[in-house]
Parts: structure tokens; C-alpha cells; sequence
């Protein structure tokens, strides 16, 4: 296995923009899922990702990550435009997800541990912190030697929010953290992100418990009608409309903001 070359915390520093997007278009199967879609986010952010259901935010991380191939439009990660480097300069829940799914399947999957799976970040991500992942399994009460295949689906959440958070990179991508979780559980990820996110990191949440999120939130990005509908401060949000970020967003999707009513 190849470990991925990895950015330094002073490259990490020097850029201020860690996302770029200029005129993103993705079509599948001759449809159009995301269009016209310009982004622009600066380090050190935690922005929540918010749409409907099919509205395209799974779409637009895997887009980033690079897992689907864009129709046209640029993707830069702090200046970086290669799939293959960018995918250093990014953790995603997504792409473990996707792992248990299709590389730790059927034997590997039968056989091994939380320890394995740890063993193996270890050696394909260079800047996989063992340290501080402990801390975070310590924390949310993940048993390295639990079998795989006995996982709850909460258990396995909080597994892929341990190992993604453990990647030393500018850029996270938390594609519906906190699925499946008892509220609990999801107060306990809540507080893991604020503890353990790096100052200088940006991170994009993708969550339909947006009341839950709110309060971890810099900037709201909402998806609608196949592009960005808006990018927003929270603050800026609460000055101007005089409502909360899981109020504004519903306003949204039941038919505009009282600007576009006026």
C-alpha cells in the first residue's frame, strides 16, 4: 500500500483560501445534479452544508474528494488542483464509509478489529495522528477490540469520526456525522469536533439535525435548485433576518427569504 504524500502545517498557514470552486457543472446519466456552482471558504472555518434530500451535498464532497469526475468547472484544496494530490489535503467521512462498504468487505471484513482498521489508516496516510485519535476513541467509548462486523451503526459513526478527525489536513468533509446515533452520542461527536478540529482546518458538515449543528457553525452554505443558493455568515444571517440558522434554512426551502418575497 502507498502511503499519500502529505502538506505541512506551514503550507497549510500560507494559504488563506482552503476551497476554491469556479463554475463547477456535473450531469449524470445526461442530468444535471450541480450547475453554475462558485464557492470560496478561507481556513480555519466550520460550515455546515445544508439542502434537501437529493439536492446534491453528498454529491459536491465527493466532487471535491474527487471520488466523481466533474463536468466541467475547477476544484482547487489550498491551491491544488490534481485528484490524486488533493485527496492528501482532505479527510472525509465519505470515503471511509465507503471503505467498509467495498474494500473491508466480505473476509477482511469477518476477521478483523477497530485495531486493524487503525493499523491500516496508519500506514496509508502519513498524517494520521495515532495520539490524537486515541484521545477521541478514549472519549467516545471505541473499543479497539471490538469485531467489525459486531458495529452498531452508531459504533461504526463514531469509528469514522475518530479516524477522520485523526488526519492532520487542511480540509475535513463530514457527510451526515451523525446518522443512526443516539442523541447522546451526538452531543459527545458535537463536543469531539470542537475539542479536536485544528484551529487552522476548515471543516464542512453535511447534517439534516441542523438545530444540533448550529452552534458549531462559522457559515451556512445551502444547495438549492442545482447550485449554491447562498453562502452566509451566521452572524450575518441572525443580524439580517432575526431567526436562527435551522429557522432561516426551512424559510429557504418553504419559499425565499423575505428579500426575495419584497
Amino acid at each position: 500500500m502507498i502511503a499519500l504524500k502529505t502538506m505541512s502545517s506551514k503550507g497549510m498557514r500560507a494559504m488563506s483560501k482552503v476551497l476554491e470552486i469556479k463554475d463547477l457543472r456535473y450531469k449524470k446519466n445526461h442530468k444535471v445534479i450541480l450547475d453554475k456552482v462558485n464557492l470560496s471558504l478561507d481556513n480555519g472555518k466550520i460550515v455546515g452544508l445544508l439542502g434537501a434530500n437529493g439536492a446534491g451535498k453528498t454529491t459536491l464532497m465527493r466532487l471535491i474528494v474527487g471520488l466523481n469526475a466533474k463536468t466541467s468547472g475547477q476544484i482547487n484544496v489550498v491551491g491544488i488542483d490534481s485528484k490524486e494530490a488533493i485527496k492528501s489535503c482532505v479527510s472525509t467521512t465519505y470515503s471511509l464509509k465507503s471503505a467498509f462498504k467495498d474494500v473491508f468487505a466480505g473476509s477482511w471484513f469477518e476477521r478483523n478489529r477497530i485495531k486493524d482498521v487503525v493499523k491500516f489508516y496508519q500506514t496509508v496516510y502519513p498524517d494520521f495522528s495515532l495520539e490524537k485519535y486515541q484521545e477521541m476513541a478514549d472519549f467516545l467509548d471505541i473499543d479497539g477490540r471490538q469485531n467489525l462486523k459486531n458495529l452498531s451503526t452508531g459504533e461504526t459513526e463514531k469509528l469514522t469520526i475518530a479516524l477522520t478527525l485523526a488526519r492532520q489536513v487542511p480540509l475535513y468533509l463530514l457527510d451526515e456525522p451523525l446518522n443512526g446515533i443516539d442523541i447522546m452520542t451526538r452531543k459527545k461527536i458535537i463536543k469531539s469536533i470542537i475539542q479536536w478540529k485544528n484551529d487552522d482546518a476548515t471543516m464542512i458538515i453535511s447534517s439534516h439535525y441542523v438545530k444540533e449543528i448550529a452552534a458549531l457553525l462559522d457559515d451556512v452554505i445551502i444547495i438549492k435548485d442545482q447550485t449554491i443558493y447562498e453562502v452566509d455568515s451566521v452572524e450575518e444571517i441572525q443580524a439580517k433576518y432575526h431567526m436562527g440558522i435551522e429557522a432561516y434554512y426551512e424559510q429557504v426551502y418553504e419559499g425565499g427569504t423575505e428579500d426575495e418575497q419584497h
